[in-house]
């Protein structure tokens, strides 16, 4: 069965393999440095108190046999060294059978934490690494030529990434359609980066330029990976390009570098060889018979579970970064589908004093990546993703995404609980706690050229309000409370 090979794709294998495996490793990361003051006994969405109302049916995942904190820790770093090792080529040094059961080992760990993690695990890029984790432990290793069927399967996937993002868009806000909201989305998304300001302030222009750009990526190019190479591939390269276009624009987590990755694999080993300059690697062997089977098998499955995402493309009713099956096996994509006009952010402070009067100070907890000091430049975190840094953005456009843990980080604000305040950046009062805790609402918009010369601010902003009440350690355990009754 010579058709059902893709020796010509050894580059593209590696890439994809070793790839997807490094951004493993960072999620596997974020969720070891994170998951106390998040998920764990004592976090802000205590994972015991979940499983208590979900099932291993509708959310499949090894805490529903026992879950410590210790054990999920000791998930998240098997899951950083099984990362590391496949990093290194582990797949390569094992029969084709091991590389499969290596893979499915990973997506299964990833898929215990993702299923349990609540709101803090609900964007696209978690579904979107264990769709790819899936597919790819059916890749095979040095020993075998790549399958095609799989590797269809992954164009597929990255077909859907993009044309799913491109409708969203098409259908959501008019500014999409008039080529504006690149004048907007540059300074209201929800992590800026370091290069963030500069894109903003480019002229008007090329913020039409950008959105055409985006339109024609994303409706059109995709189609380009199904015809014959070099077509396939440079539909992929120009893909890569916007990809990049965005990881300097944005802090988007894994979602950019695993789209590139996933665009890697459809390059032929001829383009990639003169990209590399160097030969690809060569299989040994031809795939055994139970490989093959093993293909068919997954490749029969992904096309059943595609009809509900692929109705879903065409669909008015498009839904964006949707999972259809609690394995997260095959999904739908989409992102900024609307696009905020103004940026309001979220504001922790606090203050020692017993009595809150007019002359009262208040002072302001500092996050990592979120805005907060005018004049620190916004940073670059992605591939990392800091979850509660996301989730204040949401908070601001609406108090229903805070309503589960707000209360809780307020009573870790009153009691300086350790592990919840790691996850800040800063806490002003590292000894003593503060006796009222608030949350106020801020109008940010980044400066001018003239104003960043004269005031060494990247951010102008004016309060427009408080969003949360001073509150005392009672209110606030009251207050965290109440969202489990």
């Amino acid at each position: 069965m010579e058709w059902l090979s893709a020796s010509d794709y050894a580059w593209g294998r590696m890439i994809l393999h070793r790839g997807v495996a490094a951004i493993f490793l960072v999620a596997f990361l974020c969720a070891a440095l994170q998951f106390r003051g998040l998920l764990g006994s004592h976090g802000l969405l205590p994972i015991p108190r979940f499983l208590a109302v979900r099932s291993n049916r509708t959310h499949p995942s090894i805490f529903h046999w026992h879950y410590s904190d210790r054990l999920f820790a000791a998930v998240c770093w098997l899951g950083v060294c099984l990362s590391a090792a496949l990093v290194a080529g582990l797949a390569d040094l094992v029969p084709p059978w091991g590389s499969v059961l290596l893979g499915l080992t990973l997506w299964a760990l990833y898929l215990s934490i993702v299923n349990v993690g609540q709101t803090w695990y609900s964007f696209g890029w978690e579904s979107l690494l264990l769709e790819t984790g899936f597919l790819v432990a059916f890749l095979g290793n040095e020993e075998t030529s790549p399958p095609w069927l799989i590797l269809l399967l992954v164009r597929w996937l990255l077909f859907r990434v993009e044309f799913g993002a491109g409708m969203i868009k098409l259908r959501g806000d008019p500014c999409w359609r008039d080529l504006t909201c690149l004048d907007y989305h540059h300074e209201t998304q929800p992590m800026p980066g370091p290069l963030s300001w500069f894109f903003h302030n480019l002229p008007r222009p090329l913020h039409r330029v950008e959105a055409a750009g985006n339109h024609i990526t994303q409706l059109i190019v995709p189609f380009g990976l199904f015809a014959p190479q070099p077509i396939a591939g440079a539909a992929a390269a120009i893909m890569i390009v916007t990809q990049l276009w965005l990881v300097a624009s944005g802090n988007f987590a894994w979602l950019n570098w695993l789209t590139i990755l996933l665009a890697c694999s459809a390059i032929d080993d001829r383009g990639w060889s003169w990209i590399l300059s160097s030969a690809p690697p060569t299989a040994t062997a031809a795939q055994p018979t139970w490989f093959l089977a093993l293909v068919v098998a997954v490749t029969a499955l992904v096309l059943v579970l595609s009809w509900r995402p692929a109705r879903n493309l065409v669909s008015s009713r498009q839904r964006m970064n949707s999972t259809f099956d609690p394995y997260h096996l095959v999904n739908a994509y989409g992102a900024f589908g609307s696009v905020s006009r103004t940026r309001d952010e979220l504001v922790l402070e606090g203050t020692a004093d017993e009595r809150i009067t007019a002359q009262t100070q208040w002072r302001e907890y500092g996050f990592r990546g979120k805005p907060g000091d005018v004049r620190r430049l916004p940073r670059q975190y992605s591939p990392y993703h800091l979850r509660l840094d996301w989730l204040m953005w949401f908070a601001a456009l609406s108090p229903s995404y805070a309503m589960p843990w707000l209360g809780r980080l307020c009573v870790a604000m009153l009691t300086n609980d350790r592990q919840i305040l790691k996850l800040l950046a800063d806490n002003p009062f590292p000894d003593e706690p503060p006796r009222h805790v608030r949350a106020v609402l801020y109008r940010y918009r980044f400066t001018t050229f003239d104003e960043l010369k004269r005031d060494r601010a990247w951010w102008r902003r004016e309060p427009l309000g408080e969003y949360l009440a001073p509150l005392t350690l009672s209110e606030a355990r009251l207050l965290s409370a109440s969202r489990w009754n």
